[in-house]
This record gives C-alpha cells, sequence and structure tokens, in this order.
C-alpha cells in the first residue's frame, strides 16, 4: 500500500511539475516578446525622430502599432483564452485606427474627413468582427457542452439496460468517457 502511495506522490509531483514549467515557458515566452516589442519600438522611434511633420507622425504611429500588435498578440497567447484574443483584436484596432489617422493628416478638407471617416469605419468594422467572433466561439463551446451532455445521457440509458457490476463498469466507462 505505502508503494502505491509513494507512487501515486511521484507522478503527482511529476505531473505539477511538468504543468508549472510548461506555465513558466509561455511566462518566458510573453516577457521576450514584450522586451523585444520594447527594443523594437526604440529602434522605430529613433529612426523617425530625423523625420518631420506629417511623415514623422505616420513614423511614431506605425512604430507604436508594430509593438502593440506584438504586445497584444503576445498577451493574447500567454492567456490563451476567447477574451484575451478578443482584447487583443481590439487593441491591435485602435493602434491600426491611429495609423491611419496619422496618414489622414497630410491631407485637407473633404479628402482628410473622408479619410478619418474610412479610418474610423475600418476600426469599427475591426472592432465587431472580433465581439462576433467572440460569439461564435462561445456558442460553439456551449453547443459541444450540450451535445457532450446528450452523448453522455444516451450512454447512461444504454448501461440501465445492465445489472450488476456490468452495470457499475459501464456506468463508470461512460463518466470516464464524457469527463463526469
Amino acid at each position: 500500500m505505502n508503494k502505491k502511495l509513494a507512487m501515486m506522490l511521484v507522478c503527482t509531483a511529476t505531473l505539477s511539475s511538468a504543468v508549472w514549467a510548461a506555465a513558466d515557458e509561455k511566462s518566458v515566452a510573453y516577457t521576450a516578446a514584450k522586451e523585444s516589442a520594447s527594443t523594437e519600438f526604440k529602434l522605430a522611434k529613433s529612426k523617425c525622430d530625423t523625420i518631420t511633420g506629417n511623415p514623422k507622425d505616420v513614423c511614431l504611429a506605425e512604430a507604436k502599432a508594430a509593438r502593440v500588435h506584438t504586445e497584444a498578440n503576445a498577451k493574447a497567447e500567454y492567456k490563451n483564452t476567447v477574451a484575451a484574443r478578443t482584447s487583443a483584436r481590439k487593441d491591435i484596432a485602435d493602434a491600426d485606427y491611429d495609423v491611419e489617422k496619422a496618414k489622414c493628416g497630410s491631407m485637407t478638407g473633404n479628402d482628410k474627413d473622408v479619410c478619418i471617416k474610412q479610418a474610423k469605419s475600418n476600426k469599427v468594422a475591426a472592432v465587431a468582427n472580433a465581439k462576433a467572433d467572440k460569439k461564435v466561439v462561445e456558442a460553439r463551446v456551449d453547443a459541444n457542452d450540450e451535445k457532450v451532455t446528450a452523448e453522455y445521457k444516451v450512454a447512461l440509458e444504454k448501461c440501465d439496460a445492465l445489472s450488476g457490476q456490468g452495470k457499475d463498469n459501464c456506468v463508470a466507462a461512460a463518466k470516464s468517457k464524457f469527463g463526469k
């Protein structure tokens, strides 16, 4: 009995260390991506310092957008949730809007107004798509949960035809298969 307990503890410790290693690996990758984004931003920003006027504004907006893209995607990968991915897409849409708006800065009159409206339209569309995709993923998860529950009920119903140890084994197998 003590050998079984010792083996269970060793297995549990091994599994726990594997989970922590994977989590630690994700954390290291996230931190590295953030540092890389910061370094790339500083380099791009220094290149923008030699430019003046609206091209400088565009250059800075593009540098900031590149940093946001990298950081947002890294954060979404690190958290690995639908909400994190949606948030990343919204942040990227905001950054892209800032770039488009900066590009409109060199225009005048109606051309500038149209350009800004188009940039805003692109942002609204990107955010709406991110929200819609989130709802689709959530709906698919809910549908899959309902499907698994229905299949589990069918498996339990099949077990009702059995009796004794056979029924117990059937129920245990169904619970195991469907994670109940």
